[in-house]
């Protein structure tokens, strides 16, 4: 298991959270996803270390930027 925090820019709520919680678990082998609009990050845990190809695209398609 591979543990990644994600600094993401843009998120203000728990409807935030949600949206890049559901782009995460659409990646094949993520088991978790903890997204904090607060803390600007989200802890994916996975079976393996993510590419950031694949960090970028689903920080994107929930509607946010990397930080």
């Amino acid at each position: 298991m591979a543990t990644q925090t994600i600094n993401i820019k843009g998120m203000t709520c728990g409807h935030c959270e949600g949206r890049v919680t559901a782009e995460f678990k659409k990646i094949a082998g993520v088991t978790e996803v903890i997204a904090s609009a607060e803390q600007a990050h989200a802890i994916v845990t996975s079976e393996s270390d993510l590419d950031a190809t694949a960090i970028e695209s689903a920080v994107r398609a929930a509607g946010y930027t990397l930080a």
